[in-house]
């Protein structure tokens, strides 16, 4: 789930979308402005034909439910790097009525896994083995996941839902110059791992424009379209992904694809002024990290500071060091690991560790620990955001982890392995692929859900639909979703601002601050130099795609400017 590996994409001509319907396309960076007043729907994701496909779902009747399957089998196409069905993710929903729900469809540990299985001899981790080989792979939950959303909230026929995903493989589509430049940097180590030629491996270098088509993902997506669950998890698919296993040295089996089930989890529900905060409980630990960063900084004045100001930085970064500290100890899949969510969330806990920290210097991060409590017992990315004209709304992160995940294509499927497994603690105190440290509660295990920091979330104000929001980014989603909800609540940014605004990341460990360029004036900059935080100039942080219900009733979109996200609505 790099943010530097994921999701630009270009856009339609904005001018031909609208002599064609009553609607608008926005391609990141062309513009933080858009007039018209959306009221009947809106799909905000990483791929313009994606969004398309979303879109003509609602036109079609289709409630927002459906139209996020049609996205998600659409961004399996589109945006190799991150769209999946070989993944695994999280949904958050919310009904007109304001009942919500939150599925977990991430991936599993197969049954054959072991706590120490990426060490060595002398029990240290073996480099690339939980990143670029079969065993990396966990037992993917996207498809079922799709499947079981359809079951309980679905509208429209399953068939018609996957075949805009099945054209798309079959047609080809054109290639941006952002994923033709990905293609070819990845080219070494698809090579590598797909003896035999798969359809990301090309003679020339790939350039903007070609055409790439996934004959063999068609075929899967059709089988999936013809069957649901069992034209992927059974038959010639599940055939062909048991063999790849086999042939290159993987550990899970058939029983564990067909032992695969998503849950419908209670969601993480709490208040940020008056506003309430809908998101994904565990395995995902960014609900209860967002949660726990809202409250940290809910008494001061971050208004009066202003946006990116040298309090108002400082304040969050001592809040996300404490939270990433709390995430490495107490934070793992529930069906394996007491997560103590009440005592994390508790006001008086998030409080008393706030005040372990000096406005006259930084907190270094080797003397911020997990918190303690009384009565604990110790034991590359996508995001979409859609609502329908009937105000039902989704919130959808899926991953196959590292951008491409493994790089290992399922010969005769088309569709590539997740390199999942990475994101358990394959050690106590290792970091993983994006520096993050674990420890039991993150150890690998048969059959366990692997933590994330995955954190789609919808906000409810004065009782009613308010944003839905999102974004892939590894570690720094936790802090990208929040920064973009502050930005609406404490600054008055609209949508699409909130989204535009340059942001910046802390974790914990490394005892460092990641910094977008231009996010702090040099003086800003200076005066938390000189308190001891240790600034880095980073990446773009994120690729938030979102959606906010104005005062006025209508739907304002934010589709990031840091890829080719788009919105469309109408």
């Amino acid at each position: 789930m790099p943010y530097n590996t994921h999701i630009k994409k270009a856009c339609l001509p904005l001018a031909i979308l609208l002599s064609i319907f009553s609607f608008g396309c926005v391609r990141g960076g062309l513009t933080n402005t858009d007039s018209h007043e959306y009221y009947n729907g809106m799909v905000v994701c990483a791929y313009p034909d994606a969004s398309q496909v979303g879109l003509d779902i609602l036109k079609k009747g289709g409630n927002a439910v459906d139209a996020a399957i049609a996205v998600q089998f659409a961004l399996a196409v589109t945006v190799p790097e991150a769209g999946n069905i070989g993944g695994g993710g999280f949904m958050v929903y919310r009904a007109a009525d304001g009942q919500s729900n939150t599925l977990d469809f991430r991936e599993k540990a197969p049954a054959a896994a072991t706590t120490n299985m990426f060490l060595d001899s002398a029990g240290n981790p073996v480099p690339d083995m939980s990143l670029s080989t079969h065993k990396a792979s966990g037992i993917p939950g996207s498809v079922d996941g799709m499947v079981e959303a359809h079951n309980k909230y679905g509208k429209l026929n399953w068939a018609d839902l996957v075949q805009p995903a099945i054209d798309l493989a079959n047609s080809g589509f054109k290639i941006t110059k952002e994923l033709a430049h990905d293609l070819n940097k990845t080219q070494a180590e698809f090579k590598k791992l797909n003896p035999g030629k798969t359809y990301f491996i090309k003679d020339t270098p790939w350039k903007e424009g070609d055409i790439l088509v996934q004959g063999d993902l068609g075929k899967t997506l059709t089988l999936i379209r013809d069957k649901g669950w069992y034209g992927f998890y059974d038959g010639p698919v599940a055939d062909e992904l048991i063999a790849e296993m086999k042939n290159g040295g993987g550990i899970f089996t058939k029983t564990d694809l067909q032992n695969y089930h998503a849950i419908w989890r209670k969601p993480i529900i709490g208040k940020y002024k008056n506003y309430t905060i809908i998101t994904m409980p565990p395995p995902s630990s960014g609900g209860i990290a967002l949660l726990q960063l809202l409250h940290a900084v809910e008494k001061y004045p971050l208004h009066r500071w202003g946006h990116n100001q040298d309090s108002t930085v400082q304040l969050i970064v001592e809040a996300e060091r404490r939270v990433y500290a709390d995430r490495s100890k107490y934070l793992g899949d529930p069906d394996f690991f007491k997560v103590p969510v009440d005592s994390l969330l508790n006001p008086a806990y998030i409080n008393q560790r706030m005040k372990t920290f000096s406005w006259d210097a930084a907190t270094p991060s080797a003397s911020v620990l997990p918190g303690t409590f009384v009565g604990y017992e110790s034991t590359q990315t996508t995001h979409y955001s859609v609502v329908d004209r009937d105000g039902n709304a989704v919130s959808i992160t899926t991953t196959l982890n590292n951008g491409f995940g493994s790089k290992i294509v399922v010969k005769g499927a088309g569709f590539l392995l997740n390199d999942e497994m990475d994101d358990f603690s394959e050690k106590p105190g290792v970091p993983n692929l994006f520096g993050l440290i674990g420890g039991t509660a993150n150890s690998i295990q048969p059959n366990k859900r692997m933590l994330s920091s995955m954190t789609p979330t919808i906000v409810e104000k004065d009782g009613k639909l308010f944003m839905v929001v999102g974004t892939p980014g590894g570690s720094t989603i936790i802090t990208s979703v929040f920064q973009t909800i502050l930005n609406v609540v404490d600054f008055d940014m609209g949508m699409q601002d909130a989204v535009d605004a340059k942001r910046f990341h802390s974790q914990w460990l490394p005892d460092e601050v990641y910094m977008e360029s231009g996010a702090l004036d040099t003086l800003t900059r200076q005066k938390l130099q000189k308190k001891g935080y240790k600034i880095i100039n980073d990446h773009p942080i994120g690729r938030v795609d979102a959606i906010l219900k104005t005062k006025w009733g209508y739907y304002e979109g934010g589709a990031d400017p840091r890829g080719d996200d788009t919105k469309l609505g109408y």
